[in-house]
């Protein structure tokens, strides 16, 4: 198979052998793959993949279709569209999935943008709702709303109940987040629309003085990622005076368990919603995958809406 390859901070495409399903996994021929900031973490070496997954395959996402079965397999069939969060390898022609991780594609979702839908909207559901309890008629401050973790919590936010405010620096992507039902709006506009029940914080420690001062009384902040730094400084006195919680959040390293868990979530509570198209995944640029370094390239450089994605056949 080809696949994508990280080879001395860089990513090419090479041949590896193909792998081949276990107990019950999937060997999925990927037809999409999504880009993540994780993936540019490990191109640099400062992200490497957790045991159990290709150690230089980078990819947290894909869709495809099922291609073999492992033993032991129930609930899918060669033939079968699916997508899955894994801990990597998801940017290769072949791919192995748990089935208990992986989701049925919705009849209503391309395979494009099928492809940049489980590690976002996975991490959007998972952080808005398992971890801080969303609830209708909470007040929602999502960070970085363009990208593709943002985009799918507004969404999702909005679909519960909850009045969002979009924090996105790129001006000429507010009013396509307003389309949505948020309210969008400059970052360094965003603690005016406070006070926030729940912060949903991409970026890191840039904002963590903001995000704190910008909670409400029993406030949730969300922790997601730390592309502009991981170190800042907290006021307990203020976390405490406000009741408040931080949380921090990784999907790609839990254990099959977490995993399975977070993907049964969203195969109730946010696929039916894909399928009844109240809820989309934006994708701003597709490449082929010969042309994978060019679409590293595009993600870095930001001030997209929603997802870069890897057509792999392509």
């Amino acid at each position: 198979m080809r696949a994508v390859i990280v080879e001395a901070g860089a990513v090419v495409v090479r041949e590896r052998p193909d792998p081949v399903p276990g107990t019950g996994e999937l060997l999925v021929r990927v037809q999409a793959a999504g880009l993540n900031g994780a993936d540019l973490l490990q191109r640099a070496g400062l992200y490497p993949a957790p045991p159990g997954s290709p150690a230089d395959i980078p990819g947290l996402e894909f869709a495809g279709v099922v291609a073999a079965v492992g033993p032991g397999v129930e609930r899918f069939v060669v033939g079968d569209r699916v997508m899955a969060v894994v801990g990597g390898g998801a940017q290769a022609e072949l791919a192995i999935v748990h089935e208990r991780t992986a989701l049925a594609v919705p009849d209503t979702l391309a395979s494009v943008e099928a492809g940049g839908f489980p590690e976002a909207f996975t991490v959007a559901h998972d952080t808005l709702f398992t971890q801080c309890a969303l609830r209708p008629g909470e007040r929602v401050l999502v960070n970085g709303a363009a990208g593709g973790v943002g985009i799918a919590g507004a969404q999702l936010a909005l679909v519960a109940g909850a009045a969002v405010v979009a924090s996105v620096r790129a001006a000429h992507l507010r009013k396509a987040l307003e389309a949505f039902g948020a309210t969008a709006v400059d970052p360094a506009d965003a603690a005016a629309h406070g006070p926030y029940d729940v912060i949903l914080e991409p970026i890191g420690a840039p904002n963590l003085k903001t995000d704190l001062d910008s909670l409400a009384i029993g406030g949730r902040l969300a922790i997601i990622g730390i592309g502009a730094g991981a170190r800042g400084e907290i006021d307990l006195l203020q976390l405490m005076s406000r009741r408040a919680c931080i949380h921090g959040s990784t999907l790609r390293a839990r254990p099959l368990e977490e995993k399975a868990v977070a993907a049964r979530l969203v195969e109730r509570q946010v696929l039916p919603l894909v399928a009844a198209q109240r809820v989309r995944v934006p994708v701003e640029e597709v490449f082929g995958l010969k042309d994978v370094d060019a679409a590293y390239t595009r993600f870095a450089v930001g001030g997209k809406l929603g997802k870069i994605v890897l057509d792999i056949p392509g």
